[in-house]
């Protein structure tokens, strides 16, 4: 039976903040102690199942010290405000470029709703509160966070997003990539291992940042990376190489429709979704065409809008 809230490293545990749908999009807590962090926090309509997970594990709202968000994407960092409200000893940490948008998300609560409409943001992102400005912590590449007697190195990775934090423990060897290393449903593990693909959304995909970015990560030679779509996978070289190719991958269907006409993004779309589905059909993934669609289709659309505002952007 599937379990909403799984340990999935030593004082790491993997919450479904069942953003869209289950499995797609996690929050780690990270426990020493009696002191608690979460990395990425989800939606607001998530913050119950956070604080579930905090009594589960016999921890009260008063063990958190640290909310990091990895980059203000709502899907990551949306229910800061609400979860901040709740933990009231916690302290929201983000890149500099995120700070203002936590405290005051208007624009990004308007952009998301212009992408996804009034009924759709309503159900998926709820009431997106503002995080006091004397309890957000901006922070540089290189700071260090304390979760009881363990370090987290915060490191800058722009890319898939200008304002993107990892986060780094060195002395157990586990990253918490964000968006930076991809995605990797659990649905498409098989005999072969995780399937892994990139993340180009909008608004600030760069393909030469994030290659960068994650030869940063991959020279750290990670034990285990844990993302937020979803949680941990092991593998790491493997899966990085595999991730440096689809970035390419991605990068030539969208230079195969430079040209700026109308339907662009939705072309690469398909493009992206017939490219992924026969990666998977290489990687041992059987499922009809309604179950392919109901796992890509979200990541496809958002990827192709990416990329067409990355090819509007540089004109490549």
């Amino acid at each position: 039976m599937y379990d909403d809230i799984m340990r999935v490293g030593p004082g790491i545990h993997a919450i479904d903040t069942f953003y869209v749908r289950p499995r797609m999009d996690a929050s780690h807590l990270i426990v020493d102690g009696d002191r608690a962090a979460f990395v990425d926090c989800g939606a607001s309509p998530s913050v119950p199942h956070l604080l579930a997970a905090l009594a589960r594990l016999g921890l009260g709202p008063e063990a958190v010290e640290t909310i990091l968000v990895t980059h203000v994407h709502l899907d990551h960092a949306g229910g800061a405000g609400v979860l901040a409200a709740a933990c009231p000893r916690a302290r929201v940490v983000v890149h500099p470029r995120g700070a203002q948008h936590l405290a005051d998300p208007g624009r990004l609560v308007e952009a998301t709703r212009a992408v996804y409409g009034a009924e759709r943001f309503a159900a998926w992102y709820g009431e997106v509160l503002a995080v006091p400005a004397e309890r957000i912590a901006a922070v540089a590449d290189g700071a260090r966070i304390a979760v009881g007697g363990r370090t987290l190195e915060l490191l800058h990775t722009p890319g898939h997003a200008l304002h993107h934090l990892c986060a780094f423990e060195r002395d157990t060897g586990a990253l918490w990539s964000g968006d930076t290393f991809g995605v990797s449903y659990r649905e498409f593990d098989t005999a072969a291992g995780a399937f892994i693909v990139a993340t180009t959304t909008p608004s600030h995909f760069d393909p030469q940042q994030l290659h960068a970015s994650l030869a940063r990560l991959r020279a750290l030679r990670p034990r285990a990376v844990y993302l937020t779509h979803y949680s941990r996978v092991d593998e790491v070289e493997r899966l990085g190489e595999d991730l440096e190719r689809d970035i390419d991958a991605l990068v030539a269907i969208a230079r195969e429709q430079a040209a700026p006409v109308p339907g662009r993004a939705r072309r690469i779309e398909a493009r992206i979704f017939a490219h992924w589905c026969e990666r998977l059909e290489r990687h041992g993934f059987r499922a009809d065409p309604a179950r392919l669609h109901a796992l890509l289709d979200g990541d496809a659309a958002l990827n192709a809008d990416g990329l067409d505002v990355w090819l509007a952007r540089t004109g490549c």
